[in-house]
């Protein structure tokens, strides 16, 4: 007999949930993390406490340009670092607390360590082996180097550094203008450090429909963040009062330099799946370091399956969670399901951006026929009423079905409203669909009907 029906390598969002399905699910489960906590790169250096920082800075903003506005008068608060960075901490523990309560309610075994799979149906935590008749990799990511730019993680810093330097910066330079750059690009400059963004591409935020990241940066300059595109980062090195990043711009193949007190590499992620034993089991790899599996998220290796961050697609929690609760079914003899078309994206600034679906770029390039149907926010009474009108709504939908194809928001509350249309595309809903719903007034959610009308006779408010 197997010590455990399934054995999940992991407790960051993919693993935790599909650890607390698979025992929702009846099987006998464990779960094996190596770090005193549980929630993964997410919970402890990743989207929660990044999100507890962007929360903390952006009603520091709002001190400083909105509440003279609105009659609230008074001095301004000063910034307490040590105080900010232990509401961090708070959130963080607060977090992961929950999951390891959640273990115990759905009895989930939490193996303390660092595991390797030796055999098939085996999995080594420290010196102990445990039995399993299915093993889940679910490692996640680490963050991705540059040649000649070495991380201390104190002066030239991954994301992890960067949520707990000693001190705001006078100044920052980012390298890579992806979703964790401008994120924590906009924590700084909230807080007053001159922020300079360094982008290989032409474009902010790679993959993002072009008429949205353009509008983006637009707002993040006029919020203090600087821009240089169409550069090759050639190396960062130390100096004696920070480090200097070297750099080519494309066009022109002339050489700049940036100095700043801190650097931020935020060039992406990679899969981790180091020590795990992958290649001494056969386990089948992709050319760029992720797992193959097949359509149930099985591997090469049966019994052995993979999900997250580990495997091919957009590495986000929400798309491992989503993997993790279908491996489960897969694993219980259900029926597992992830539609890989409906995953949204999220960019935590201010305003929010979020997508969904296919881009514009992406439709002419396939040949289809499409309508777009946009509403500014400028013609939302609730997004005008909290200085928050900068930005749009951008619907896709197909010219002959009118069937929703993609949707892009920037504005307010842009992570939460594009669940709606989330949902539509689910259930192959049309753009007219989403028109006839009544939504309340006033509320943020109008500008996702007001892009749905545009789509077909005009929006009422434009």
């Amino acid at each position: 007999m197997a010590d455990f029906d399934v054995i999940i390598i992991g407790g960051g969002p993919g693993g935790y949930v599909c650890a607390i399905r698979c025992a929702q699910l009846g099987l006998k489960t464990a779960c094996v993390e190596g770090r005193d906590s549980l929630g993964g790169t997410c919970l402890n250096v990743g989207c929660i406490p990044s999100k507890a920082l962007l929360n903390a800075t952006h009603q520091l903003h709002e001190v400083h340009e909105n509440f003279e506005k609105m009659g609230l008068m008074g001095a301004h608060p000063t910034v307490d670092w040590a105080k900010m960075q232990g509401y961090k901490q708070g959130v963080i523990d607060g977090n992961t607390k929950g999951i390891e309560f959640l273990f115990k309610k759905n009895k989930v075994t939490w193996l303390k360590g660092w595991g390797s799979i030796p055999a098939p149906g085996q999995v080594k935590v420290g010196d102990e082996v445990h039995t399993a008749k299915n093993i889940v990799i679910a490692t996640g990511s680490e963050p991705a180097s540059l040649p000649n730019v070495p991380v201390d993680e104190e002066v030239i810093v991954t994301s992890t550094g960067a949520l707990a330097l000693p001190k705001v910066p006078k100044s920052l330079v980012v390298i890579g203008a992806g979703v964790i750059g401008l994120e924590m690009g906009s924590v700084y400059a909230r807080l007053g450090a001159e922020v300079t963004v360094v982008e290989y591409l032409n474009a902010i935020t790679p993959g993002m429909d072009a008429e949205v990241a353009k509008s983006f940066q637009k707002i993040l300059a006029k919020q203090g963040l600087k821009f240089v595109l169409g550069a090759a980062v050639q190396g960062a090195e130390k100096t004696k009062t920070g480090a200097k990043v070297s750099y080519k711009l494309k066009k022109n193949d002339s050489e700049h330099s940036l100095e700043a007190e801190v650097v931020l590499v935020a060039t992406g992620r990679k899969p981790y799946t180091a020590g795990l034993g992958l290649e001494a089991l056969g386990v089948e790899m992709l050319p760029r370091g992720q797992v193959k599996t097949d359509a149930h998220w099985q591997t090469s290796v049966k019994g052995i399956y993979a999900i997250g961050d580990a495997i091919v697609g957009p590495m986000l929690a929400h798309k491992a969670e989503d993997e993790g609760m279908a491996v489960a079914e897969v694993m219980a003899g259900k029926h597992g399901h992830v539609n890989y078309g409906v995953i949204p994206g999220v960019v935590y600034t201010t305003p929010e951006v979020a997508t969904v679906g296919a881009t514009e770029e992406q439709l002419k390039e396939q040949g289809r026929a499409y309508k777009v149907g946009k509403f500014s926010f400028m013609g939302n009474g609730r997004a005008k009423a909290v200085f928050q009108a900068d930005g749009f709504v951008k619907l896709l939908a197909d010219k002959e079905t009118d069937r929703i194809l993609g949707c892009h928001i920037i504005g307010p509350a842009a992570g939460d409203l594009i669940h709606e249309v989330c949902v539509a595309m689910e259930f192959g809903a049309s753009a007219q669909d989403l028109a006839l719903t009544c939504h309340a007034h006033p509320t943020y959610s109008e500008a996702v009907r007001e892009a749905a009308l545009a789509c077909g006779d005009g929006p009422i408010h434009s």
